[in-house]
Formats: C-alpha cells, sequence, structure tokens
C-alpha cells in the first residue's frame, strides 16, 4: 500500500516508526524483512503447485477413459 509521507505508523507492541519521504510503501502481506515498510517480498512468494500424489491421481483418472 503506497501512503504519501511523512509518515508514522503505530506497531502492534505500542512503538512507533516514522518515515520522513515523500511516498512511502507499507507491507500489507506481512512477508517483509522490514515490516511494516515493504521491500516486495511478497513477490518472490509463489502458489505452490499440486503435490506428486495429486499429479499421479489425476492421470490415472484421464487414462480411465
Amino acid at each position: 500500500m503506497l501512503v504519501e509521507g511523512p509518515v508514522e505508523v503505530a506497531l502492534e507492541d505500542g512503538t512507533f516508526v516514522t518515515s520522513d519521504r515523500f511516498c512511502v510503501a507499507l507491507c500489507t502481506c506481512r512477508r517483509s524483512r522490514h515490516y511494516p515498510w515493504c521491500d516486495t517480498s511478497h513477490r518472490r512468494r509463489t502458489r505452490p503447485g499440486p503435490s506428486r500424489t495429486e499429479q499421479v491421481g489425476e492421470e490415472a483418472s484421464n487414462s480411465d477413459s
């Protein structure tokens, strides 16, 4: 989420972090190593594909047709 700065963010533990930048990106997925600031960690995350057992099961059901 992009927010026009400067901003002050209250964290869950009651502490505050600030940024004097003109525009900041706040992390909404909680994958950032620099939370609450976004470091684009969400881009490196991919959806897991089907497991090997699921693929074998699909192949078996397709060969029955």
